[in-house]
């Protein structure tokens, strides 16, 4: 007996269960990087859950690889397809359920092409994330574009050198009396003014918030974020020409697994370009306030292109070596060899392969995608080095909630 999987029958027959494509409501941070990805428009969103439609998807995939948590890399099998408005209304994915088919003998059974059709590799985004066992409850979507907050501006400046080829920017956002809880590693999204040219209002732009969740200072109902300055980037453009009390809409927060863990006996390993930067200053920052004592935990692997781009670097020269271990790695710096993200990781290839096999041990990857490549290869040599079998270990500590990549 087999099973028949039709993308055209949506579950018609009870013995033709179908594999429905499906966006994870808690993992999503409605960045609509898949929507822009779907050559047939099969994805679409409400105010609240970006949702796949199981009567146009063809299962193409090319929606997977943009994504940048893996939120978009789920698959249920199922007797009939969940509509569009069931989808909107979720918090969470369903769990599979058992899907009874139909034998050549006539009895039922749970058909082994169920299974295998579950147990298909993630493709493109690496797979499912999920957060570190030990990390705080995030609060997720408390506000949507049907109900966003506006709020103000306490300050903005730059960080990196007026001659510098970057302009990046640390904005202050007074939260005031709003409830808006956060974690480290979660987002924003803000909702630039205007309409665009189809004459809608934009879209909001997703941005990793650079503070602990007990605000940029102690106590206080406050964020902040890093933002570079894009060419034609109508949101980037926007926030850096924001002064001291204007007003800006958001929404959010978003995110559930690139959460930092609650465990001080935690190895963090932090890489990350640019402005990727932002949720590895929470960590630290957050790693400051609670546990300040304890030393040598916190790995940072900083690309730029010269230490005049490379935003923080004042302050970051600040934090003690021994409670953070930095490297950074300039590729345009005057009169010194190119050197890149994942060379610094070889360069500590003794340390690292250490690190790697012990099961506090987690990794952060935040940035420009291209260097994902180069970062895979250089922990597949460090695994090597230390007897190790990469691909098989970052699976298990992706499992384990310790293994994280966003990249944009």
């Amino acid at each position: 007996m087999s099973v028949i999987f039709r993308p055209d029958t949506y579950g018609k027959s009870m013995n033709l269960p179908i594999k429905q494509h499906l966006i994870d409501p808690e993992i999503c941070i409605r960045c609509h990087a898949c929507e822009d990805a779907c050559p047939i428009d099969a994805i679409t969103h409400n105010d609240d859950n970006v949702v796949v439609d199981a009567h146009l998807c063809k299962h193409c995939l090319h929606c997977i690889g943009p994504c940048p948590t893996g939120a978009i890399d789920n698959w249920r099998v199922v007797e009939q397809a969940y509509s569009l408005d069931e989808q909107f209304e979720w918090l969470d994915l369903p769990e599979q359920e058992e899907i009874a088919t139909t034998s050549d003998s006539g009895e039922a059974e749970i058909d082994e092409a169920v299974a295998s059709l579950l147990n298909e590799a993630h493709a493109g985004a690496g797979g499912v994330a999920k957060a570190p066992g030990s990390a705080s409850k995030p609060s997720i979507n408390l506000h949507n574009t049907s109900n966003p907050i506006t709020v103000r501006v306490q300050g903005s400046f730059r960080l990196t050198a007026d001659d510098a080829d970057n302009d990046v920017r640390h904005i202050i956002i007074d939260l005031a009396d709003h409830t808006f809880p956060l974690l480290e590693g979660q987002s924003i999204g803000v909702i630039p003014p205007g309409i665009d040219a189809n004459g809608k209002p934009h879209q909001p732009r997703l941005y990793s918030v650079s503070s602990p969740r007990d605000g940029e200072r102690p106590n206080t109902n406050n964020l902040s974020l890093t933002v570079k300055r894009e060419e034609n980037g109508i949101c980037s453009n926007y926030l850096c020409d924001l002064g001291r009390d204007d007003e800006i809409t958001i929404i959010g927060p978003f995110g559930s697994t690139f959460l930092m863990p609650d465990d001080a006996d935690a190895n963090i390993i932090m890489i990350c370009t640019g402005t990727g930067s932002a949720p590895f200053r929470a960590f630290t920052m957050q790693r400051q306030r609670t546990t300040p004592g304890i030393n040598n935990k916190l790995m940072l692997f900083f690309g730029a292109r010269s230490s005049k781009s490379l935003p923080y670097f004042g302050p970051l020269g600040k934090v003690p070596e021994a409670f953070l271990k930095k490297h950074f790695c300039l590729s345009r710096e005057a009169d010194q060899p190119k050197r890149y993200v994942q060379d610094g990781l070889v360069e500590e290839k003794e340390a690292l392969g250490k690190l790697l096999p012990l099961p506090q041990t987690h990794i952060y990857v935040c940035g420009l995608k291209a260097m994902e490549e180069g970062v895979e290869a250089a922990f597949d040599t460090i695994a090597g080095s230390a007897g190790l079998e990469w691909s098989e270990l970052r699976n298990k500590m992706r499992d384990d909630g310790r293994y994280h990549v966003e990249t944009y």
